[in-house]
C-alpha cells in the first residue's frame, strides 16, 4: 500500500524533526525542509506530496507567501502551522485557499486526524443520491429536486454543490471554492462565485434548515440535513 507524502515547511529543527517522526509512526512519507526557497528549488519533489504544512514564521519567505508560489505549480490542499494566535493571520490564511489552520504548540494527534480528514474529503466519490433534507440530489443526472419541483442544474453547479457538501457542518473558504470549482482565483471569478451560491440558496429556499451562510472575509458555513 502506498504512503501519502506529506510536504512539510518547518524552520524549528526540534519541533520538525518531532513531526516528521510522528508523522513517520502515522504511516506518512515526508519531504521535510527548513528553508521555504529550497521548496521552490525541488519542485518535481513537491509535486509528489498529496498535502503540504506550512510554517508561516519562516527564513526568507513568509508561509503565505511559499503557499501563493506554490499554488501557482502544484495542485495540492495545505495546513498553516504559526506560533502566531491573531484572527487576522487565520482569516488571511484563510482567503489563501488554505484547508485548515493550526496554532502551535498544536497536538501531533489532532494534526494528523486533519490531515486524514484533508485526505478523506480529496478522495471521496460522488455517491448516486444525497437527501438533502427535502431535497434529492442527483449529481450523475445534474437534476435536484424537491416535490413536483424538478431544477436542471448546470455542471458547474453540480459540482459546486457537491463540493459544499463534502463540507457539511464546516466552514468552506472562498478560495478552495474558486481552486477547486472555478480553476481560478481572480475577481470575475470570485463575483461569478457568488451568483453561483445565491442561485443555490434560492433552489434551498423550500427547507430553511438548509443552510449556506456567508462569513465576512473566509466564505461559508454549509449546513445540510443528510437524511
Amino acid at each position: 500500500m502506498n504512503k501519502t507524502t506529506i510536504l512539510l515547511v518547518e524552520d524549528d529543527e526540534d519541533f520538525g524533526l518531532i513531526l516528521k517522526q510522528y508523522l513517520e509512526m502515522a504511516s506518512f512519507e515526508v519531504c521535510w525542509f527548513q528553508n521555504p526557497l529550497e521548496v521552490l528549488q525541488q519542485i518535481p519533489i513537491v509535486e509528489t506530496c498529496e498535502v503540504a504544512i506550512l510554517d508561516v514564521m519562516l527564513p526568507d519567505m513568509d508561509g503565505f507567501t511559499l503557499a501563493q508560489k506554490l499554488r501557482a505549480e502544484v495542485a495540492c490542499p495545505f495546513i498553516f502551522l504559526t506560533a502566531k494566535n491573531q484572527q487576522i493571520d487565520r482569516i488571511f490564511g484563510l482567503k489563501l485557499g488554505a484547508d485548515d489552520y493550526i496554532s502551535k504548540p498544536c497536538d501531533p494527534e489532532e494534526l494528523v486526524l486533519r490531515l486524514h480528514n484533508i485526505l478523506k474529503r480529496q478522495n471521496t466519490q460522488p455517491a448516486e443520491s444525497y437527501q438533502l433534507g427535502t431535497y434529492l440530489f442527483e449529481p450523475q443526472k445534474l437534476v435536484l429536486s424537491h416535490q413536483q419541483k424538478i431544477i436542471q442544474l448546470t455542471e458547474r453547479e453540480t459540482a459546486l454543490l457537491l463540493l459544499l457538501i463534502q463540507y457539511n457542518n464546516q466552514i468552506i473558504t472562498r478560495g478552495i471554492i474558486l481552486q477547486t470549482v472555478w480553476k481560478t482565483t481572480d475577481y470575475f471569478a470570485g463575483r461569478s462565485m457568488d451568483v453561483f451560491i445565491s442561485r443555490l440558496r434560492k433552489y434551498f429556499q423550500y427547507d430553511d434548515r438548509i443552510k449556506i451562510q456567508s462569513i465576512r472575509s473566509v466564505g461559508f458555513q454549509v449546513v445540510f440535513p443528510m437524511l
